[in-house]
């Protein structure tokens, strides 16, 4: 494992760059963990025999999302900034992705699993954008889902704020294969070895293929919902309402209902 991380572990073994999330119990990313994983990306995707990137979690979830207690007027720039910046260097970056879920993949925790190329999980486990019940949304979200499950069921997810179970998941498209959880990690392993075995060189075309495929669409788009995030959002009284009552653990008293 590499030296100098706080909030993540990480090595690169075997052509594999594996990235995991270590803030137990609910694997909750903050700045610092954030920038940690663009660390590890950058990383892993410097080295160029590198044939893919696994992110995983430590206990009983893959993560609950961003902290919200980050979620402040004067660190929500920096926040986005460290958060956004990790799918900017996936975007971008052309070595393969695999996520592995257990438990939850909640807002920020959803939205970094499923801009994987590969996402497996647990039975059990839940996919989610809850953002919405405390008057926020999900940019990344936003800008991925339409094109990973259609306008449909993207509005569906991030409307009604609803959490949904791996199965489901799975039969919309958002996630590539449900097992029990004793064998997610075998069956990491041999999704894994279906990549590995594959030119480096080659992988990393076709990465780019892939992600050309909706390039036009996700790199045109989250600038522009980041813009309405921080612009038109940000600046109602609903979304600091929402996040307040949320960490006072209170409902929110909607002022524009």
């Amino acid at each position: 494992m590499s030296s100098g991380f706080k909030d993540i572990n990480f090595e690169v073994r075997d052509a594999v760059g594996r990235i995991v999330l270590n803030r137990p119990p609910l694997n909750v990313l903050n700045i610092a963990m954030m920038e940690e994983i663009q660390t590890a990306l950058r990383q892993a995707q410097a080295a160029a025999d590198t044939r893919a990137i696994v992110l995983s979690a430590t206990g009983r979830m893959f993560s609950a999302g961003v902290d919200i207690s980050e979620h402040t007027h004067d660190l929500m720039e920096r926040m986005l900034s460290a958060f956004h910046g990790i799918f900017r260097l996936m975007a971008d970056g052309e070595v393969p992705t695999l996520a592995v879920v257990q438990g939850h993949a909640l807002g920020g925790g959803c939205e970094l699993a499923c801009f994987c190329d590969l996402v497996v999980a647990a039975q059990g486990a839940r996919f989610g954008q809850p953002e919405i019940a405390v008057g926020v949304f999900p940019p990344v979200a936003a800008a991925l889902f339409p094109h990973l499950v259609g306008a449909r069921q993207a509005a569906e997810l991030i409307l009604t704020g609803e959490a949904i179970p791996a199965d489901e998941a799975h039969r919309i498209g958002l996630i590539n294969a449900v097992v029990p959880p004793e064998q997610l990690a075998t069956e990491a392993e041999r999704m894994l070895a279906r990549i590995t075995d594959k030119s480096a060189a080659v992988l990393r075309v076709a990465r780019r293929a892939l992600r050309a495929g909706m390039a036009a669409g996700f790199d045109e788009a989250l600038p522009a919902i980041e813009a309405m995030y921080t612009g038109s959002l940000m600046r109602l009284e609903d979304p600091a309402e929402g996040l307040t009552a949320f960490m006072e653990k209170r409902k929110p008293i909607w002022k524009h209902r």
